[in-house]
């Protein structure tokens, strides 16, 4: 999920509208209500979190800090001008980058992709025995053939793979698929998402790589 952040109505809906056209989950927030949301949400809302972009105002200087203080995800600052005082005082303040408008949905999406691979000094991909999945949106490869996946179900397993060796309940996978926003779609639609995954992933391998536990969640466990 994308948070962005602006006092600007009119902008905070227009990217989370072009957010939603490229499939990836986004909420909007003024700073002025951001502040108490990043301090008081739950972990689970907060590990959701894939990237925050945070428009130029008053007090958008003062949110990095806020937000190191809960999350390592990328903090991107959207330029409203071409200053360079501006483009320096954000990144004093924190930021990992700085883009000027107009920029597209997928730039931000690749520049977050990018800073999360220098943050964990790791490659764009994740190999699982003969399984390769990539962060960057690709369908995931099986002994080096595509294995072309719905968005929602790619998505699904990239989380798993992202958070291989711990367990995840299904409200984690909802918030991180759908986001924590999304008051039109049920919570149980992650079982039939994952299901169709494990179907896929039996016939193709010859096992199931996915473990269930009731009440504790889902986790890769592969052979």
């Amino acid at each position: 999920m994308i948070v962005v952040v602006d006092e600007r109505a009119l902008v905070k809906d227009g990217y989370t509208s072009l957010f939603f056209r490229e499939g990836v989950p986004s909420t909007g927030f003024d700073p002025s209500e951001f502040g108490e949301w990043v301090n008081t949400a739950a972990d689970t809302d907060i590990d959701a979190v894939e990237a925050f972009l945070i428009g130029q105002s008053e007090l958008s200087l003062d949110l990095p800090k806020a937000i190191r203080d809960r999350s390592q995800a990328p903090v991107i600052a959207v330029s409203d001008s071409p200053s360079l005082e501006m483009t320096l005082a954000f990144f004093d303040c924190g930021v990992d980058d700085v883009v000027r408008k107009p920029v597209h949905p997928r730039e931000i999406l690749a520049r977050a992709a990018a800073i999360r691979r220098r943050h964990r000094a790791t490659t764009n991909y994740t190999d699982i025995g003969a399984v390769r999945v990539f962060s960057d949106g690709r369908d995931p490869e099986i002994s080096g053939e595509v294995f072309p996946l719905p968005r929602r179900e790619r998505r699904i397993l990239e989380y798993l793979v992202a958070n291989r060796g711990r367990r995840v309940s299904k409200t984690q996978i909802f918030n991180a698929i759908y986001g924590i926003f999304d008051e039109d779609v049920e919570e149980n639609v992650v079982e039939s998402h994952i299901s169709k995954l494990r179907k896929k992933l039996r016939k193709r391998l010859g096992f199931d790589p996915i473990d269930s536990k009731r009440f504790l969640g889902y986790c890769i466990n592969w052979q």
